[in-house]
């Protein structure tokens, strides 16, 4: 395993001339974290606590106060030119607590396979309060009746106050002779100081086959389409129905995911609808395309649900 230091945009391995913008390259959904669709800032120090789409993390030990939070780049200040980036990630410990023995930020990506058997560089911005030290580890998940987790140490990275891009390369383990089960992944992990007053910013994280760190990009290189991937995990919809009925009559309407999810997700209704003439909803029925909900109508005449939001997980 190597590890260097590169913030060049266009560079050559031995297979040839690497395009910098290559389609899919990017390995990470939301590496820009652009995407926030549960909010901008999160106080649980608990792990897991989901934050920018595709990330989460927390700690433990006593005492923490832990917020982490979407930070906006002054136009004009992002940390790579040519690459106008808008928002980045603050892990921001105020209170330092105690006992504790974790404190990460983690994302996973689909399939284990990904990579295998490759050579695969990870490359991330980042900077603090002060100096600070931290670790990243890779690990391949072989999912429920798979292989034991395989973890790659990827070094510890030295982070100043200034953006600087960190990068390593490294060999992501062979699949040979595992066993797959369901709901497989791949994932990275930042270590973060423990038991400190500390403030830590991340951006531009890009884990992609080869030996070089190349220009960073999104998953998809577009917004829509780093939306609708991040959607495949999560989504926030909202929803309401009318209709005429006679009292004790069940209505039942079926509302379709804003792109399929990757398996059927658990739902939660976050904000409830204003009744009329009708029960509480229920959701009774989940898939990978869309959600049904129920509700008994309590007087004849005209029925509402009207305005409710709910919320669609199917995360790794």
């Amino acid at each position: 395993m190597t590890r260097a230091y590169n913030t060049a945009t266009t560079q050559q391995n031995s297979g040839g001339a690497v395009n910098p913008f290559a389609a899919g390259k990017n390995k990470l959904i939301n590496g820009d974290f652009g995407i926030w669709q549960r909010g901008t800032s999160f106080s649980s120090a608990s792990y897991p606590t989901y934050y920018a789409d595709r990330f989460y993390g927390g700690t433990d030990g006593s005492g923490i106060t832990r917020t982490v939070s979407q930070q906006t780049f002054t136009p004009g200040a992002a940390p790579v030119a040519g690459y106008e980036g808008k928002y980045f990630l603050r892990v921001n410990q105020s209170v330092a607590g105690t006992g504790s023995g974790y404190n990460v930020l983690d994302t996973r990506i689909e399939d284990v396979q990904t990579l295998a058997g490759q050579t695969a560089t990870y490359s991330f911005w980042a900077k603090a309060d002060a100096s600070r030290t931290i670790s990243a580890t890779f690990t391949q998940f072989f999912g429920t009746g798979g292989s034991s987790n395989v973890d790659v140490s990827l070094g510890t990275f030295s982070l100043t106050t200034s953006w600087q891009r960190f990068t390593v390369t490294f060999s992501v383990p062979s699949i040979s002779g595992k066993t797959i089960g369901t709901g497989s992944s791949i994932g990275t992990r930042f270590g973060l100081p423990l038991n400190t007053v500390m403030s830590i910013d991340f951006w531009g994280l890009q884990l992609e086959a080869g030996s070089v760190a190349t220009a960073f990009q999104t998953a998809t290189g577009t917004i829509q389409g780093e939306l609708a991937a991040c959607q495949r995990y999560f989504q926030v919809l909202n929803g309401s129905w009318s209709m005429y009925a006679t009292a004790g009559l069940v209505l039942a309407n079926y509302y379709r995911h804003q792109t399929q999810m990757r398996t059927a997700p658990t739902v939660t209704i976050t904000t409830a609808p204003a009744y009329t003439n009708a029960s509480a909803l229920t959701n009774d029925e989940n898939t990978v395309t869309g959600s049904r909900f129920y509700a008994t109508v309590t007087a004849t005449g005209r029925a509402f649900a009207t305005d409710f939001i709910y919320t669609a997980s199917s995360e790794l």
